[in-house]
């Protein structure tokens, strides 16, 4: 199998379930990301605010930036070491939190919800800012994603990214290591491995992006189709429905297609959930 990780890095990967942090992106190319981003919330902020949870999903349908950014070569480099050459990009995450604003996201993992078949599934965590423990980074339970798929109740919404308030009853972390990731580095984390993140008391905002990405012999397990980009090799197995990349930012033809399509994932998937979670 080709990629950049090392045969050491890949069996970390499968024996501690993350990896990382990995440098991908220059300072230029960080503050690129960052003005498109905070450029759209302040043109749209009188209606829409900071980026609102049904735009924080698959967002990469929205913005040329984030479309190329999820298609960085150095993210699917290391991705290729661990799900092979094909590589669709099953889903898009942005990881919001205001300095002092109190969001937390609960003990969870990302597969609980995701129905694919085979769970071969893995996110690459992009940090556009110091995601430290300070600014509420990950934290992560090494070796958790090795008991695969746990039982997740519904939990407290306040605060809480996950819009359900999901975790799994028991976990306290106990055991837990900070994944950190400095501007324009990334992680990678199983689909398994329990996670959770603290609220951000920095005096900075911590942005991040997770980038959720599957082989093409993966299937949606559900009656239903969903859709996903195809962001490395060729998909001989056409389980998922080809996504459009956006032409423009936020113009009104990629708002319509966004929107019917976060509408169908989340409705495929049985969820109640808002687009706010991964």
């Amino acid at each position: 199998m080709a990629g950049s990780l090392s045969k050491n890095e890949v069996e970390q990967y499968h024996q501690n379930g993350f990896l990382g942090p990995f440098p991908a992106l220059s300072i230029d190319e960080v503050e690129q990301s960052r003005q498109a981003l905070e450029r759209f919330e302040a043109a749209e902020g009188a209606t829409l605010g900071a980026l609102p949870g049904q735009l924080r999903a698959k967002t990469h349908l929205l913005f040329p930036w984030l479309n190329r950014l999820v298609r960085h070569p150095a993210i699917l480099d290391a991705v290729e070491s661990l799900l092979g050459e094909d590589i669709l990009l099953y889903h898009v995450t942005c990881w919001l939190k205001e300095p002092g604003d109190g969001a937390i996201v609960t003990w969870h993992q990302d597969g609980a919800y995701f129905n694919l078949d085979p769970p071969e599934h893995v996110t690459a965590w992009i940090a556009l800012a110091d995601a430290t423990p300070q600014s509420g980074c990950m934290q992560v339970l090494p070796g958790s994603h090795r008991a695969g798929a746990l039982e997740h109740v519904m939990g407290d919404t306040r605060n809480n990214l996950l819009s359900n308030g999901q975790r799994v009853p028991g976990v306290e972390g106990e055991g837990a290591v900070y994944l950190a990731a400095p501007s324009g580095h990334f992680t990678l984390h199983h689909t398994h491995i329990l996670h959770a993140s603290g609220p951000n008391q920095a005096n900075f905002r911590r942005i991040g992006i997770g980038a959720s990405y599957i082989p093409t012999a993966v299937r949606f397990n559900a009656p239903a189709r969903v859709s996903a980009t195809l962001v490395r090799g060729s998909d001989a197995y056409g389980y998922f429905d080809a996504e459009h990349s956006p032409s423009a930012e936020f113009d009104q033809q990629a708002r319509l297609y966004h929107a019917s399509t976060v509408e169908n994932f989340f409705a495929a998937h049985g969820s109640k959930r808002t687009a706010d979670e991964s």
